[in-house]
């Protein structure tokens, strides 16, 4: 089914019939909202305690993956949504949960501790690519991103095992560096200085001024609090104890980056999903953007949400980042009815559809759709 990108959509009375849903929303947001974050976070913490808990007796997946799931919910479902200021309206929260206060100076390694910068994630994610999205300034646009490997020569299996090597380390070897680098293109834009280009060898070379400051604000403390300082608080236990944990931890990271990555690579990916070649023109535009170039996948539980992060909503998060979480599944009704008015495709899909074409765009057999006349005249059928 094609996007609709069509010029007859009322683009003013679908931004007010949105925006009618997002004021009705933040006039509903109350402490249950907190209360449902709160238990979020006992369930992350419970997965990291019994995770590392286990974690000596012997390396095993079980463990890993429970310590996995803990990394992923701090990012996924504390991170994500406090640093978009969803839950700065609910009275009486505590000033750590709110985005001014989360992971600001010292608590930066109580709040969050993960490969990617606080301030480079919020520059990269809540700024370009919630305000540019599919286009060329998204930092998160898949098939840009992916070009090196979709116009290289290699042969098709050795595409689809370098992806698969990337999902392992995609945190550190993506994430991580391109919070930096858009961060470290922030302080220089600030300062009137132009734009940089910067390859891949500077953004990881620790003697470039870029490089450094990935080595110094993110991968060597992940390094040494993650791999080094958690294994020996099991030193009473033995040696052995100490070797396991790392091993399971070094286990737990592969499996976090590969949930992470199944999870948000395909949520904006895929031979259905457009490119964008300018900035939108209005308000209307804009939300139909989101909805457009945004894939939900299936949400029917608090513990299926749990396991995607919230991320499964994603085209209600990208029109409303605003709102907690536990908002989510009582919009989304609303807005896909609001999508059946205007006749705009609203994609819900299962993640693994949605991550084989997501994984097509990055090897090459499929692109992304663009923004043509012929496009825009295409209609929902």
């Amino acid at each position: 089914m094609q996007p609709c990108l069509n010029q007859s959509v009322d683009l003013d009375q679908l931004a007010k019939d949105i925006n009618n849903i997002h004021r009705e929303t933040l006039l509903r947001i109350n402490k249950n909202d907190f209360s449902h974050l709160l238990q979020l976070e006992r369930w992350g913490r419970l997965c990291t305690i019994f995770g590392y808990a286990t974690a000596w007796i012997a390396p095993n997946p079980v463990s890993a993956l429970l310590i996995s799931q803990g990394i992923f919910t701090r990012w996924s479902q504390l991170t994500h949504p406090i640093s978009h200021g969803a839950y700065d309206k609910i009275t009486n929260v505590p000033n750590r949960y709110k985005r001014k206060g989360y992971a600001k100076g010292w608590r930066r390694w109580v709040d969050w501790v993960d490969w990617i910068n606080p301030q480079g994630w919020h520059q990269e994610h809540n700024v370009l690519h919630h305000y540019h999205l599919g286009e060329t300034n998204d930092p998160d646009q898949l098939q840009t991103n992916s070009s090196w490997l979709r116009n290289s020569k290699y042969p098709l299996w050795l595409r689809y095992s370098l992806v698969a090597l990337f999902a392992c380390i995609w945190k550190p070897a993506y994430y991580a560096r391109a919070t930096i680098e858009e961060l470290y293109i922030l302080k220089l834009k600030k300062r009137g200085e132009p734009r940089p280009h910067i390859s891949f060898i500077d953004s990881i070379n620790p003697f470039s001024s870029v490089g450094r400051l990935l080595w110094v604000n993110s991968l060597c403390p992940y390094i040494i609090i993650r791999f080094i300082i958690f294994p020996l608080l099991f030193l009473p236990l033995g040696e052995v104890a100490v070797t396991y944990v790392f091993i399971n931890s070094v286990l737990a990271e592969v499996f976090t980056n590969l949930h992470s990555f199944v999870v948000i690579i395909p949520n904006h990916a895929g031979d259905d999903i457009p490119l964008f070649n300018n900035r939108p023109k209005n308000q209307g535009e804009f939300y139909l953007r989101q909805i457009i170039g945004s894939v939900n996948y299936p949400s029917n539980s608090n513990l299926n949400d749990f396991f995607y992060g919230w991320l499964n909503y994603q085209i209600e998060h990208h029109l409303w980042p605003d709102i907690p979480l536990s908002q989510y599944h009582l919009v989304q009704t609303p807005l896909q009815q609001i999508c059946k008015k205007h006749k705009i495709n609203y994609c819900q899909e299962s993640v693994f559809l949605r991550l084989k074409k997501a994984i097509n765009i990055m090897v090459g057999t499929t692109s992304m759709l663009k923004e043509t006349p012929q496009l825009k005249q295409q209609t929902l059928k």
